[in-house]
């Protein structure tokens, strides 16, 4: 054995295995690293809630009544530019955060991702009945047979101009009020 090898591994644990004096087995207490890991998303949640526009920020302010201290800090950190102040203001919001329940915020939050996604979806898929209404004859039926209040004449009426407009290369104005009228018909279902 030379003397770079140190003793053998034999019985010996990792740092992450070691057995605290301070900690007994079956403590829940959480150890630093998950402190700090809790920290860190603490900020990186203020972080979110800064980031926000002010409309949205007020509404979920309001809803899960956050502290005014907490709403102070994040409005100011919106109004400064400098990076080290910014970065310190930031820091400031997320150690505020700490005494704050995260799980109504984070609801809140992921509610509007997944809405936005749904409205992007809702969207596309309107788009892809425009766009079928107008190469498609049999999707007019298509389309009435999933919304029975459709008014046919009038969604053939756009169908035709649609088609001219395409045809004579014109601005696209029965092909937007084509869409119009599958929104509001798709509104109209839900």
């Amino acid at each position: 054995m030379s003397p770079t090898d140190g003793p053998p591994l034999l019985g010996r644990r990792r740092a992450s295995e070691r057995v605290h004096p301070a900690a007994a087995p079956g403590d829940d207490a959480p150890s630093k690293t998950q402190r700090k890991a809790e920290m860190h998303a603490r900020q990186d949640l203020g972080e979110a809630l800064v980031a926000l526009d002010a409309g949205r920020f007020a509404e979920l302010a309001a809803e899960t009544a956050l502290p005014e201290r907490l709403v102070d800090a994040i409005v100011a950190a919106r109004g400064i530019t400098a990076w080290g102040g910014r970065k310190r203001q930031l820091q400031y919001v997320g150690k505020l955060m700490r005494s704050v329940d995260p799980a109504p915020i984070e609801r809140r939050l992921d509610a509007w991702a997944q809405g936005h996604a749904m409205d992007t979806a809702q969207q596309h898929a309107l788009e892809r009945w425009r766009d079928r209404l107008l190469v498609e004859p049999e999707a007019l039926d298509a389309l009435a047979a999933q919304y029975p209040t459709l008014d046919r004449p009038r969604f053939r009426s756009l169908i035709a101009k649609a088609r001219a407009e395409r045809e004579r290369a014109s601005p696209p104005h029965a092909y937007r009020e084509l869409f119009r009228e599958l929104k509001a018909l798709a509104a109209a279902d839900s």
